[in-house]
């Protein structure tokens, strides 16, 4: 399902590709769908490596999180929260951590 914003939705996307097959510019394509020339050429590009499931949408969710919390770190954090009912500001010195994180 796409974002609330989204222009396209799948079948908008298959539209897309359909009428760049036929020659048309991609520009002039872009224009007549009211997205930008950077997004439809996303979308020709990603239908070209992928095919089809190119353009269905894809998480938003980040491949790695580099900086993550320790899963140690995390659930000593979460074991302090359930028995000593402590905020972030009295169990970041406990454990080591600054409170916003």
């Amino acid at each position: 399902m796409p974002h609330r914003n989204a222009r396209l939705t799948v079948y908008g996307r298959q539209l897309l590709i359909d009428r760049v097959q036929s020659g048309r510019p991609v520009a002039h394509v872009a224009a007549e769908m009211g997205i930008s020339r950077a997004t439809a050429h996303k979308w020709v590009r990603r239908w070209r490596q992928e095919g089809p499931s190119g353009l269905h949408d894809r998480s938003s969710r980040p491949r790695t999180t580099p900086h993550r919390t320790p899963a140690e770190v995390e659930t000593q954090v979460c074991q302090l929260r359930a028995t000593r009912k402590l905020g972030p500001a009295r169990l970041g010195p406990i454990v080591g951590l600054p409170p916003s994180t």
